[in-house]
């Protein structure tokens, strides 16, 4: 079974962005290094995101990323 978490209704636009993301992360050989930035954009689109929309996202979803490069780095220890 999965985890069960909340969203706040603040944030869910930038989670729906980060999890239409979700297979767009930049890997090498040490793991994953970021989400690729040249996706945004398109995923963005796709989901129904406006253009003013997503730059005011933009920050929050940077957030998310950085924590998932932590969590994912810790998860490789």
């Amino acid at each position: 079974m999965e985890d069960a978490f909340e969203v706040w209704p603040c944030v869910w636009p930038s989670f729906r962005l980060f999890d239409g993301l979700s297979t767009q992360w930049r890997t090498g050989a040490c793991g994953a290094t970021g989400i690729d930035y040249t996706a945004i954009t398109s995923v963005a689109e796709l989901i129904g995101m406006k253009k003013k929309q997503l730059r005011e996202i933009f920050p929050d979803l940077q957030v998310m990323e950085a924590e998932a490069l932590l969590v994912m780095s810790e998860q490789s220890k």
